[in-house]
C-alpha cells in the first residue's frame, strides 16, 4: 500500500465553494458493495434505502469560532491562530501563522478577526512549539475567545460564507470542532423527520474534528503518517442501543467518516460484537485491511486526494470501487468536498 494509490486529479471547478439551498438539494451517489454497482440519485432519495430497525449515527460536534487574529506584543507582527483542540482549561493546541514568529515564550494579544470586537482584548503566551506550525498557547481569558474568533472554513474554500450556520449541521450542539462533520450538512429537520418516520433510530455521538481532516499524507507509506488525536464521546445510553442493534442484526448507518472512526475506536476497547461507553482521545487510522466492527453503511462526501478520509472510505468500500466511483463523479461533474455532493455506500 502506497500513498500514491489514493491520489487523483480533480478539476478545480468541481470544488464546491458555496452550499446549496436547501441543504438536501445535493446529489447522491449510491455504491453497492455487493455487486459493485453505481447509481445516481438526489439526497432526499436516501430514505428509499433505509428500513425500519436501522440505526443512524450522527456526529453532533459543533464548529467553534476557532480562527483568531492577533499580534506579537514585542514586535507588533500580525498573527493568525487557529484553535485545534483544548488540552486543559486555558491551554490549546493551535496552528499559528507565521509560525516562526511564535516561539516559546512569545506574548500575543488577541484582537479579533478583522477587528470585529475592538473593545475586547485578551493576552496569550506560547508555551511550546510542535511540528507543522502547531503551538501550545495559554490564553488569559478563555471564556472570551468566542467573542473574538470566526468560524474557520477549509483552505480550499475561497468565497466568504454569508451565513456561518451553513457550516454547521442542523443538529450540532457540542462545541469543540475546527471543521464540520460535512456528511451531516445535507440533512434538514424535515428530512430527519422523514427518516425517523420510517422506523429508523437516530443516535448522536461526539467527535471533535481537528487539523488532520485537511492535512494530506506526505509519507510514501501511509502507515508512517502521524495522525492527530481527536476527542470523542459515546454515551452509555447510545452504546447500549448500538450493541443491542448489532446483536439483533440491525444495520448501523454512520453519517460521516468521523462517526465511523469514533465507533470503530470505541469498539476496539470493548467486547466483541458491541461497543462500550467511551470518552477519550481517538487516534485510530483506518486504512484498507481494517476489519469494521460497527459500521454497516456509510454516508460520506467526496474527499481530498491523499487524505486519511479517502483511505478510510477505500477501506470500507474497497479501493477499486472507490476509484471507479470517483472517476464517474468527475465525469458527471459532481460537486466535491465540504459543500459538495454525497455518497451512500451500502
Amino acid at each position: 500500500m502506497r500513498t500514491v494509490d489514493f491520489d487523483y486529479y480533480l478539476p478545480p471547478e468541481l470544488i464546491a465553494q458555496t452550499p446549496l439551498e436547501p441543504r438536501d438539494r445535493s446529489r447522491l451517489m449510491l455504491l453497492d458493495r455487493r455487486d459493485g454497482s453505481v447509481e445516481h440519485r438526489t439526497f432526499p432519495e436516501i430514505t428509499g434505502f433505509l428500513r425500519a430497525g436501522d440505526v443512524m449515527v450522527f456526529n453532533d460536534s459543533r464548529v467553534i469560532p476557532a480562527r483568531l487574529e492577533g499580534r506579537e506584543v514585542d514586535s507588533g507582527v500580525k498573527l493568525e491562530v487557529l484553535l485545534l483542540r483544548q488540552l486543559e482549561p486555558g491551554l490549546w493546541e493551535t496552528l499559528a501563522k507565521p509560525a516562526k514568529r511564535v516561539k516559546p515564550g512569545a506574548r500575543i494579544e488577541i484582537i479579533g478577526v478583522n477587528g470585529n470586537r475592538p473593545g475586547v482584548r485578551i493576552t496569550a503566551e506560547a508555551i511550546s512549539a510542535g511540528e507543522g506550525g502547531t503551538r501550545l498557547i495559554r490564553f488569559s481569558d478563555e471564556a472570551r475567545l468566542p467573542e473574538l474568533g470566526k468560524i474557520p472554513l477549509p483552505p480550499y474554500i475561497h468565497l466568504p460564507l454569508k451565513d456561518p450556520e451553513r457550516y454547521q449541521t442542523v443538529y450540532a450542539r457540542m462545541d469543540g470542532s475546527a471543521a464540520a462533520p460535512t456528511a451531516g450538512l445535507h440533512f434538514t429537520p424535515e428530512l430527519l423527520g422523514d427518516i425517523q418516520s420510517k422506523g429508523v433510530r437516530c443516535l448522536f455521538v461526539t467527535l471533535h474534528i481537528g487539523l488532520d481532516t485537511f492535512r494530506p499524507v506526505r509519507e510514501d507509506n501511509p502507515l508512517e503518517h502521524p495522525i492527530h488525536r481527536e476527542y470523542g464521546v459515546v454515551s452509555r445510553e447510545v452504546a447500549e442501543e448500538l450493541s443491542r442493534a448489532k446483536a439483533e442484526g440491525r444495520r448501523i448507518i454512520c453519517v460521516g467518516t468521523t462517526a465511523v472512526r469514533l465507533l470503530e475506536a470505541a469498539a476496539q476497547t470493548g467486547i466483541s460484537g458491541g461497543v462500550p461507553p467511551f470518552s477519550g482521545w481517538v487516534d485510530l487510522f483506518i486504512v484498507p485491511g481494517h476489519r469494521f466492527r460497527m459500521a454497516d453503511v456509510l454516508i460520506t462526501n467526496f474527499h481530498l486526494p491523499r487524505s486519511t478520509l479517502l483511505m478510510l472510505v477505500s477501506a470500507f468500500a474497497g479501493s477499486d470501487l472507490i476509484n471507479q466511483a470517483y472517476r464517474e463523479a468527475i465525469a458527471r461533474q459532481y460537486r466535491f468536498y465540504s459543500f459538495g455532493d454525497a455518497m451512500l455506500v451500502i
